[in-house]
């Protein structure tokens, strides 16, 4: 019944979701651009549309091997959740937070944390599984508390730790001095952090560097997303019900959720401090950003996994939307409107999602635990052992991927207009002065002014059968000078 009313919803609403999906007219795009190009947003590059690629970037100046082409922030973006273990970051622009000493201590803590889960939920269930799972029980030695580590190191087995065979555990009261703040490492002072801050709801999920993100955030985004006290969502717990669907499922719903917040809650401050009531004609100038990408629905345009027969590709896609569908009924809980309804249409949400799986670019934030222990190596010999005298054993027990950086999902307004070529002329690349989550693009050869800029969304060293395979996820076929060489090559 439910997706028979939301068929219903989208006839009645036909026109209002049209629009928000209608192809941007040639002078809508230079217009947008254009307001970018003003704010300095985007110096030395213009956007133009090309014969047989869409929108496209060139340069409007030469640009030198290995110098900064573009630095693009994102309009809307998430940290995975499963990275947030691991990296302790500001919820808005993603730099590290805290201290050298809270980012290790944190992710000890943590990772203990989910360790005793694990071990209690085998400790458990061990009377119902498998002789294997039997073996791994016993061999993690669990005291009263259930604490311990499986000395198994099997992929198949759920309760076992990957790790378990490179980590060493620190007594509890070490690691809690580390996020007391009671114990200092040496040199770590030599790698600053900002104070972490709190959010302006009082929620306990998401934390910032500076006031001026949480201010951000807020304003931007979380307000209608905070389960914390001053949240004005209108149901808090179908919101957290959204954030662990979305945790559990796919956390791009996240991303999906900040874009429409962000356009409810630009029309709710549009509407105080112009006193005028609800138009439509408000919905789309603030859609604007994300009228540019590419759309497609999301349960049509995502990849078919390598692991579902293509017999199974329409169920496979009917279980994607039926993903969406439920996050969507979350999400409408807690922040539906009537006047809102096109935005919180499954079409819209649906192409949004899509969006982010065509355009999106991966967040990647290097991290300062890894700077502080390559620095901690480079110390002169007596240095060096001095410091590792303390140092070791937090290292050992943070296991081989110590250097785990910040990853997640964001949407970029001018890196999303970037074409593919197996023969790119610029990278994705993080300097090391580069710390929170923008995007930022080097030049990999020199750049003629007019040339148009070329990143590569697959690894390119591949032959040229299996680049086309996996560009066909894209929607298109490369026809890039390489790829039609190497398809004469082969004919």
């Amino acid at each position: 019944m439910e997706c028979e009313y939301d068929l219903a919803l989208e006839a009645k609403y036909a026109s209002e979701i049209a629009s928000l999906l209608a192809t941007p007219s040639h002078e809508a795009v230079q217009k947008y651009y254009g307001k970018l190009a003003r704010a300095g947003i985007c110096p030395c590059l213009m956007v133009k549309q090309t014969k047989d690629m869409g929108k496209g970037i060139f340069a409007d100046k030469d640009f030198q091997e290995d110098e900064l082409v573009l630095r693009d922030r994102m309009l809307v973006g998430a940290q995975h959740f499963s990275n947030k273990v691991d990296s302790f970051v500001c919820s808005f622009c993603c730099c590290y937070i805290g201290s050298i000493e809270l980012q290790i201590g944190r992710r000890l803590f943590l990772h203990g944390e989910s360790m005793r889960d694990r071990a209690k939920e085998c400790k458990i269930e061990k009377s119902t599984h498998c002789s294997q799972l039997e073996l791994v029980v016993e061999s993690t030695n669990l005291d009263e508390n259930g604490d311990g580590v499986a000395d198994l190191d099997t992929t198949e087995d759920p309760c076992s730790d990957r790790h378990s065979k490179t980590r060493t555990r620190l007594p509890e009261e070490v690691v809690e001095s580390l996020l007391n703040g009671t114990l200092k490492l040496p040199y770590s002072e030599r790698f600053p952090l900002p104070t972490v801050i709190n959010c302006i709801g009082g929620c306990s999920e998401e934390y910032y560097c500076s006031t001026s993100c949480a201010e951000a955030a807020w304003e931007t985004f979380h307000s209608l997303l905070c389960t914390g006290e001053g949240s004005l969502c209108k149901n808090k717990d179908e919101l957290r019900n959204f954030k662990q669907h979305a945790d559990e499922t796919n956390d791009i719903f996240h991303v999906a959720a900040q874009v429409i917040s962000m356009i409810i809650l630009k029309i709710k401050r549009a509407k105080q401090n112009l006193h005028e009531d609800f138009n439509w004609s408000k919905v789309l100038d603030f859609w604007e950003p994300f009228a540019m990408g590419y759309k497609r629905q999301w349960w049509d345009c995502v990849a078919l996994p390598d692991d579902i027969d293509p017999i199974e590709e329409t169920l496979f896609r009917k279980e994607i939307k039926d993903l969406a569908w439920t996050s969507l009924q979350f999400l409408k809980g807690a922040i539906f409107e009537e006047e809102y309804t096109p935005l919180l249409s499954l079409k819209i949400y649906g192409n949004i999602i899509g969006m982010f799986e065509l355009n999106n670019l991966d967040l990647i934030v290097a991290s300062p635990v890894e700077d502080y222990f390559i620095y901690i190596d480079d110390l002169p010999h007596s240095e060096k052992d001095e410091a590792e005298k303390i140092t070791r054993s937090f290292l050992e027990a943070l296991g081989d991927d110590y250097a785990t950086c910040c990853q997640g999902s964001a949407f970029f307004p001018l890196q999303s207009c970037i074409n593919h070529s197996c023969e790119p002329n610029c990278k994705a690349f993080k300097r090391e002065q580069d710390r929170d989550g923008q995007a930022i693009l080097i030049a990999i050869r020199p750049i003629m002014k007019g040339e148009q800029i070329f990143i590569s969304y697959i690894e390119e060293d591949m032959p040229w059968k299996e680049r086309q395979a996996l560009l066909s996820d894209y929607g298109f076929a490369c026809k890039c000078c390489r790829c039609l060489q190497e398809q004469s090559n082969s004919s």
